[in-house]
This record gives C-alpha cells, sequence and structure tokens, in this order.
C-alpha cells in the first residue's frame, strides 16, 4: 500500500469536509448531531478526525448535508489529481477556496448562483485577471 495515507489523516480531511459542508449551510453542530440522534460534542469529535465516521453514519450526514458520500474525499493531495497543485497560490487559501465552493454549490437558484459569479469575476477583475475565466 505504497502512498496511501494513515487513516487519522484521512479522519481529519473527512471532518474537515463535513464541517464546511455544515458551516456552508448554516447547520448548526446541535442540529446536525440531533438528526444524527448523537450530541453536538459527537460531531465536534467526527470534524476535528478524533472519532472516525464509520460509512453507515458517512451516508446519513451526506444525505443530511444533500451531497453524496465521496464529496468527503474530494480534494485529498496525492490522491487522484486536484491537490494543492489546482488551487492557486500552491494551496495558501484551499479552505477558502474550499469553504466558497461550498456555498456556492448549496445556492439552489439559478439566477442567485450567476449574480454571485458575476459579482465573484468583478472583485476579481478589480485586483488581478481571473485564471481561466
Amino acid at each position: 500500500m505504497s502512498g496511501s495515507r494513515p487513516a487519522s489523516e484521512i479522519d481529519i480531511h473527512v471532518g474537515r469536509r463535513v464541517r464546511r459542508r455544515r458551516e456552508a449551510l448554516g447547520i448548526s453542530q446541535g442540529r446536525l448531531g440531533r438528526h444524527l440522534g448523537v450530541t453536538f460534542s459527537q460531531i465536534q469529535k467526527y470534524e476535528k478526525g478524533t472519532n472516525r465516521i464509520g460509512a453507515g453514519r458517512l451516508y446519513q450526514i451526506a444525505t443530511f448535508l444533500g451531497v453524496r458520500p465521496s464529496h468527503f474525499f474530494e480534494d485529498m493531495a496525492g490522491e487522484g489529481g486536484g491537490g494543492e497543485a489546482s488551487v492557486p497560490n500552491g494551496g495558501a487559501h484551499r479552505d477558502e477556496v474550499a469553504t466558497l465552493n461550498d456555498a456556492f454549490a448549496a445556492i439552489r437558484d439559478e439566477q442567485t448562483r450567476a449574480s454571485v459569479l458575476a459579482l465573484v469575476r468583478s472583485l476579481a477583475s478589480n485586483g488581478s485577471p481571473l485564471r481561466g475565466a
């Protein structure tokens, strides 16, 4: 299994992705915990990677947060592309980009998404040109 990541690193990555998605949707740890039948402190442990999230529980979380379970494994550095090379500034803003991406994906109204995109492009063009836009 050369090149694989230790389980604890994967647990931390998955926990971070759960937290980002939950926060992007404006859902509290308490609300997610109540939905799952666990305490908010258990959700904290999941999000920190202290406690591992089982497959069934991860499926429940994904369903509640409106994503596929695979969403929580995306952007794992060194695993099937993506990673730091795909984020401007060598990953310096990785958390911000991931949070922005999750929040944008949570916007259901097409016109609102188009407006947000136009705003971001406008703000970016005032500072520096967008890459690939």
